[in-house]
């Protein structure tokens, strides 16, 4: 055997054993393209389409640190000054779904926050960590909305400062329908008023949006007032007396009531109906003093005592809705007319806001003793400014004061200044 026949033989032999090994080979398969988070920019910035979906989702909220001082409180401070001032956080969730259908956008919105109480240490005495509350959730499909949240009444409602002055500023379960058009709206809203009966309140609106600004109309029909906290009714209420020598009563919740014939403590009129209308409308005007200005008008008027013609005038840093003159802050209004005008000049903004009313014929525990005083009617005021500056992308600064003063016919009289200073950072 020569060497040619050597060589050719071995080479003949590699050749065999490599194509044994090649056929043993595990040959990769490409990898699938990885579904990256799109951005979904059919609803305005920070939406983002879901993985694998076509639903667009947006989160986004605020940490929000207050310090607030007011006198006349309720509660003044522990070192006897006739003011109480302190410190809150509050952390803010929102969630926003949103997604075309054949009937329109679908959407799905819940916020979820929480709210430290001022002044309150983890551990002190009255102090806790405070837990996640739904603060809004409801359903939207075209124009229909269904779920937890302002009540319609106030859609479009308040003044131009953080302290807004509506009335009727609560949130309730409804479901309401909206047909918008060419700048024109109109919306009719059931809305369940925890009398557990069948009949809803009613609330209807009409308003209209153009470059020059916007205005609305909007009515409200109480059914029930009876339940609501203006009816003079027999809780059967215990009484007892207090160390202080006072008599005072305890009803058949353990709440303490102003008589066995009130219900909760505050402020209850004499003219309460079965049921109750109000009506009200405002008008806004953007850049008609200056450019980046807006100027509001707002009016409203109830026949009768209802919730949607109620406002929170007095403030205190305990979340306590009493006043000194020992009346809930939450009155029931009988008119009121406002106005309110916000400048902005880059990053800095000023915003002041006013009100006018008179209240229903009302009566109160005045003095703490279970005596209802006939108070009559309240004429009152309250005046709000304030100074914003945002401090760099997405952190905003707000100072406010505001001066409340309610004065009633047998001379009962209560004023009040109040203020905060706020920092927020939202995302």
């Amino acid at each position: 055997m020569n060497i040619k026949s050597l060589l050719l033989g071995s080479a003949a032999a590699l050749v065999a054993v490599s194509g044994a090994r090649a056929a043993d080979v595990i040959v990769p398969v490409a990898a699938e393209p990885a579904d990256y988070v799109r951005v979904c920019d059919v609803y305005g910035t920070g939406f983002y389409y879901i993985p694998g979906t076509e639903t667009c989702l947006s989160v986004s909220g605020y940490v929000r640190f207050k310090y607030a001082v007011v006198d006349n409180a309720a509660t003044n401070n522990d070192e006897g000054d006739d003011y109480a001032a302190g410190s809150g956080v509050r952390v803010r969730l929102n969630f926003d779904a949103r997604e075309e259908t054949e009937l329109g956008t679908l959407r799905a919105f819940a916020r979820v926050q929480a709210t430290q109480a001022f002044g309150n240490r983890s551990g002190s005495i009255g102090g806790s960590d405070q837990n996640y509350s739904m603060d809004l959730g409801y359903i939207q499909l075209g124009g229909l909305t269904m779920g937890y949240l302002d009540t319609l009444w106030t859609e479009g409602g308040g003044l131009l400062t953080d302290t807004d002055l509506p009335v009727g500023d609560f949130q309730v379960n409804r479901v309401s329908y909206t047909y918008a058009a060419n700048g024109f709206s109109a919306a009719v809203s059931l809305e369940d008023d925890g009398s557990r009966d069948f009949a809803p309140d009613v609330v209807a609106r009409l308003g209209y949006d153009a470059g020059f600004g916007s205005l609305y109309i909007a009515g409200s029909y109480d059914e029930n007032v009876e339940l609501n906290t203006y009816r003079n009714r027999d809780f059967g209420a215990t009484a007892f007396v207090g160390s202080d020598g006072r008599t005072r009563y305890i009803d058949n919740n353990g709440v303490l009531v102003t008589s066995r014939y009130s219900t909760r403590a505050g402020l209850l009129s004499t003219e309460v109906e079965e049921d109750a209308f109000a009506l009200k409308g405002g008008v806004s005007l953007k850049d008609v003093v200056m450019t980046d200005s807006e100027l509001k008008i707002e009016g409203s008027y109830a026949f009768d005592p209802t919730a949607y013609s109620t406002i929170g005038l007095f403030d205190n840093v305990r979340s306590i809705g009493n006043n000194d003159i020992g009346v809930n802050s939450n009155i029931p209004v009988e008119w009121q007319v406002g106005a309110g005008y916000a400048q902005s000049f880059g990053k800095l903004g000023l915003a002041f806001s006013g009100v006018y009313g008179e209240t229903f014929d009302l009566y109160a525990d005045v003095n703490g003793d279970g005596v209802r005083d006939m108070l009559g009617t309240g004429e009152y005021y309250k005046l709000v400014g304030n100074v914003g500056y945002e401090i760099t992308n997405n952190f905003d600064m707000l100072a406010e004061v505001s001066y409340t003063d309610i004065e009633f016919d047998n001379g009962t009289q209560s004023d009040q200044t109040a203020g905060f200073i706020q920092f927020i950072r939202s995302f």
